[in-house]
Order: structure tokens, then C-alpha cells, then sequence
């Protein structure tokens, strides 16, 4: 791991993204580069207020970019209201010979982004910051081991994007999606002084905002390390793009004489919209109902029995607590990807018999690293357990594990029905909540899952279940920081795995044979919008492997998200409503 030194002058303002729309008519394919007068500017407004009138369409490629900059400086002045978690997880390679890039070790890393004034350090896993000394603007989440700036400055293009410090030139059209883009390179003009943006950007051309930006920043001071990424923006409000994915990558940068330094790492943002939380909003709506519609909607007209009352106490504790993971951000609002995972939890429930009240539910934790947990009678599984499971056997294992708990009455700690207990702050979350078990819960759980999936569906399929975990402990070596959970039990070590009676059944692992897939790599199978927190399952074609390189069980990929704009459809109210506070 690299020790950088920072010398460079740091970026004092922030980016923000621009709100009012710029209409677009169609243009020349080559924009020419006559002189034009610059659009008049447009004071910054706030991302809910309706933005004024368009100006007409750019007619040089000169006029292009005055637009282009001046969308840029809506960025610089509106995103520091905004404040999402940032998570990026690091991989380190080394050069196999027939697998090429592989992971040598890990980082991981998970904060609140603060671009707003002043400097608050808002990790949640206890990162030492060094934003007071070298960034003014943004929260720090990264080591200043790994890099001077931080992965999360990568979500800017320049602080200060001025025409008279870059020089500009048009490339093509090209379509990003559904997205028709102009596509710029842009250089630093000789003596426009260090961490200036080199590379490409792609601007959508309706209002001329940035969607994506593809370089690294130069010149670099002597002391110090820029590296290269790829940063896309997506369009989550009308005519607003936010950041939302960044990779970036080395293979070859030199440092101490001799030494080189390989990575690649993805970094997401999510948790835009957390202020209105669905229950937030019926809070403040007053639904006008007719008066024969209203119900008593209670299920019993008699007091709870003692039974009853302490299951009661124990949902009220876990309805407190997700109800709290998911105003931080950090658990996903229930959706169609719970009820996938509920489907296969119902397949083991019907095939043992079992008759688990209350009712089992389950929910998806929007992070990267494998775990998976109850929190009472709902069963958590992070996204990046979804994400690299090879097949519905492999998922069935983990949540059998997990329905182990429940069955053996491995409940949530009944504090939690106090609900004061949960307030905290949010970067305090992992160290307030703990989901883990002991090692003999551990064991009795993976014994009673065993029977579970020896009479379900999957029985014949548990050998990938085995090789799933064979893979997972040959990696785990490397990738410490993948398997190291937060809130609940670990799934695996080179020493041990979870469940590892399945070993036994599963087939040696032979990482050079294409047709056996162990595990998939991260982002492969959750698609997470970035405004509402809501996921949903990505739906793409199989793809035929050529060579062993391209299986990458566990491993980070570069992100090509498929562009769209939002399009505005607001729904018709069924009832009539009053807006307002309710006192």
C-alpha cells in the first residue's frame, strides 16, 4: 500500500448541478467554431423549483461549451444541499498469467458525503479523515495512505471550470443509452496550475449538462499521485443529473523508483432523497376519505394474550430498527427484490412444514461487503451477497442459515422497542447495532439449515452451494475487507466458512475451466436508483465466456450504466388531498 504526501492546492468550491433546462433543436453533426455571445447567466435555484424558461439552442460549438461551463456552475452551486452516502471499495491487483488481473488485497471504505461549508469527517466505519488538513469542502472517507484527494473528489470535474484554463475540442455525436451525447476532450491550457481536469466528457445535448467525464487530473506535483477515473452522472430529477458511479483503475503507475501500483474500485452513491421518506410524506397528507369507506383496520377486538404481547414487543423492536437503517440509507425500501427473496424462503417453509409467526419477511442492506443477518423475524442480506450468489441454490443456502436463527429463537434484542435507543448519530451506526451470534448459535443454525434444504427444491443443487463457499474461502485471503461484515455474523475465512458440510458434496474448484462459475463479480445483479434508494434486479442477456479472465468471481468491474432522462408522469390522485402539516 502506497503513503502519499499531498502538496497540491485543493479544490475550494463545490460542484452542483444546474436546474433550468436548455432547449435543444436540431444542430449540425460539426459544430462549427464561429465566435458567439454568451448566454446570459441564470442565478443558481434550489433542485424542487421550477426552472425558467429555455434559451435557445446553442449554434457553435463555442456557444456549446458557454453552456457546458455555465451548467457546470449550477453544479458547483447547488450539490452542497446534497448529501448521500459515498461507499467505495478498493481492490489491489497482481498479474496472473492465465487470469490476468486478480485481487491481491482490499479496501473498503463508507460515509456520508458533506460538500456544504466547513469540514465534518462522517465515516461510518471509524476512518481516520485528514479533510481538515487537505480537503475544505469534502467529508473524508479514505486513508491517506491510497490517495491524496479521495475517491470522493472524483465525483467533480474542476472546481473552478473555466473557459480560460481549458482548451476544448469536439470529437463526435454519440449515444449513451437513450442519451444522444456531444463528446469533448479537454486539456488544461500551459500554467493553469495543478489538479486541472484532462480527459473526455460526454454532454447530453438537450440542456448541456455532463453525464460523464473519463480522465484524471494534471500536472501533478512532485510528491503527489492523480489517478485516472471514469465518473457518470445520471438523470434522477427532471433536467437534473447527479453523481452516482465512479471507477477508477491502474495497471502501471510507477512511484518509489521501481515499485508499481495496480488497482481497481467502484465507488456508488446513494441516499439522495432520504429527507422524504414515503412515511414522511403521509405524514404531512391529509387524505379526505368518504365517511363509508372508513374501517376499523385492527385484526383482533380483544387484548393481546401474554404469547401474543411479547411477539408484538419483538416486531415493534424490529420495525424500530429497520424503520431506522432505512432513514440513514443504508436499507433499502421494500420492493420487488424482497419478494424474489421471500419466494425462496417460502419454498423452504413449505417443503419443512414450518409455520414461522410472525410471518417472515426479508430486505436487502445497500452495501458491498458479503453478509447477511436477522433482525427479529426479517431476514437482511447485503447487496453484494445478491450481487455475486451464482445461482438460486447458492441464495437458498444463506437464507436457510438465516431461517435457522428464527426458528431456534434467535432473537433481536427487545431494547429496541424503545425507540430512543436508536437515536444516534448515523455515522455511530455500527458500532450501536449488532445483529452477530455466538459460535454456538452459529453452529445450531447451520446444522438446522441443513435439514431445511436436504427436503427443499434445491437438494440436488447444493453442490454449487459448496463450490459457492469453496470459492469464497480460497478468496478470502485477499479480499478481507469483502467478507469482514458490519452489522451481523461472518459468512466465511480461509480457516472456515458458514455451512461447511457443503463442502464436502461441492466439486473441486478449477478456476481455469469457463463452464464452472463459483461466483459472479459485484454489481452483476442489483440495480440501485441513487434518488429513491428503491433496487430492482437487472434484466440482461447471458454472456458466453471466452477465456477464464472474464469469469472474475468476487472482483470489481467498470460501470456502463444505460442512460435515460426521467420522465415526468405524475399520477392521478384517486382521493382528494389536503397538504399540510398535521398538528
Amino acid at each position: 500500500m502506497i503513503s502519499f504526501k499531498s502538496f497540491f492546492l485543493v479544490f475550494t468550491l463545490l460542484a452542483a448541478w444546474a436546474l433550468s433546462s436548455l432547449a435543444q433543436d436540431g444542430s449540425p453533426d460539426h459544430p462549427s467554431s464561429s465566435e458567439v455571445t454568451k448566454p446570459e447567466k441564470v442565478e443558481p435555484r434550489d433542485l424542487d423549483v421550477e426552472p425558467p424558461p429555455a434559451p435557445l439552442p446553442a449554434a457553435s460549438f463555442d456557444a456549446v461549451v458557454d453552456r457546458v461551463i455555465e451548467r457546470e456552475h449550477f453544479f458547483l452551486t447547488q450539490v452542497r444541499k446534497q448529501h448521500p452516502l459515498i461507499e467505495t471499495y478498493i481492490q489491489n491487483t497482481r498479474k496472473d498469467e492465465e487470469l490476468g488481473e486478480v485481487p491481491s488485497s482490499d479496501r473498503y471504505f463508507l460515509g456520508r458525503l458533506d460538500l456544504s461549508n466547513g469540514t465534518r469527517d462522517d465515516s461510518f466505519l471509524g476512518q481516520p479523515g485528514f479533510g481538515s488538513r487537505f480537503l475544505s469542502k469534502l467529508t473524508t472517507f479514505y486513508s491517506l495512505k491510497f490517495l491524496p484527494l479521495g475517491f470522493a473528489q472524483m465525483v467533480i470535474l474542476d472546481s473552478d471550470f473555466e473557459r480560460q484554463y481549458y482548451d476544448f475540442r469536439f470529437v463526435r455525436r454519440e449515444f449513451m443509452g437513450e442519451v444522444r451525447c456531444i463528446v469533448i476532450d479537454v486539456q488544461p491550457k500551459p500554467h493553469a496550475g495543478n489538479g486541472r481536469f484532462v480527459g473526455r466528457i460526454w454532454v447530453e445535448d438537450r440542456d448541456y449538462n455532463i453525464v460523464r467525464f473519463n480522465g484524471t487530473y494534471a500536472p501533478r506535483p512532485r510528491y503527489s499521485y492523480y489517478l485516472h477515473f471514469d465518473s457518470w452522472r445520471l438523470n434522477l430529477r427532471p433536467g437534473v443529473w447527479l453523481p452516482a458511479y465512479v471507477y477508477s483503475q491502474e495497471t502501471d503507475l510507477k512511484y518509489r523508483g521501481s515499485q508499481t501500483l495496480s488497482f481497481k474500485a467502484q465507488t456508488r452513491l446513494w441516499g439522495y432523497d432520504l429527507q422524504r421518506l414515503a412515511r414522511n410524506e403521509e405524514f404531512t397528507q391529509i387524505l379526505v376519505d368518504e365517511p363509508e369507506s372508513v374501517r376499523d383496520q385492527s385484526q383482533s377486538t380483544e387484548d393481546a394474550a401474554p404469547v401474543q404481547a411479547q411477539r408484538l414487543w419483538q416486531r415493534q423492536a424490529e420495525e424500530n430498527t429497520l424503520e431506522r437503517l432505512e432513514k440513514i440509507g443504508l436499507l433499502a425500501p421494500p420492493g420487488e427484490v424482497d419478494k424474489v427473496l421471500e419466494t425462496v424462503v417460502n419454498n423452504l417453509e413449505v417443503t419443512n412444514n414450518l409455520d414461522v409467526q410472525p410471518e417472515v419477511r426479508c430486505r436487502v442492506l445497500l452495501t458491498s461487503p458479503l453478509e447477511s443477518f436477522t433482525i427479529g423475524h426479517t431476514i437482511v442480506v447485503s447487496r453484494g451477497m445478491v450481487d455475486v450468489l451464482p445461482d438460486e441454490a447458492s441464495l437458498a443456502m444463506v437464507l436457510a442459515h438465516e431461517l435457522g436463527h428464527l426458528v431456534l429463537g434467535h432473537e433481536i434484542d427487545t431494547k429496541f422497542a424503545f425507540n430512543d435507543k436508536l437515536f444516534f448519530p448515523d455515522d455511530q451506526t455500527f458500532d450501536r447495532l449488532g445483529f452477530g451470534h455466538s459460535s454456538e448459535e452459529e453452529e445450531a443454525a447451520d446444522k438446522k439449515a441443513l435439514g431445511f434444504l436436504q427436503n427443499s427444491p434445491y437438494k440436488d443443487k447444493l453442490s454449487n452451494a459448496g463450490l459457492f463457499l469453496r470459492a469464497l474461502q480460497e478468496r478470502a485471503p485477499e479480499l478481507k475487507s469483502l467478507i469482514r461484515p458490519h452489522l451481523g455474523d461472518r459468512v466465511g475465512s480461509k480457516n472456515s466458512v458458514r455451512m461447511a458440510d457443503l463442502l464436502i458434496s461441492a466439486p473441486k474448484l478449477d478456476e481455469r475451466r469457463v463452464d464452472q462459475i463459483a461466483a459472479l463479480p459485484l454489481g452483476g445483479r442489483v440495480k440501485l436508483d441513487p434518488w429513491s434508494n428503491k433496487i430492482e434486479l437487472i434484466k440482461t442477456k447471458p454472456v458466453a465466456l471466452m477465456s477464464p479472465r472474464e469469469k472474475m468471481p468476487f472482483e470489481v468491474t467498470p460501470f456502463f450504466p444505460y442512460l435515460t432522462r426521467l420522465k415526468e408522469n405524475p399520477a392521478t390522485p384517486q382521493k382528494a388531498a389536503l397538504t399540510g402539516r398535521v398538528e
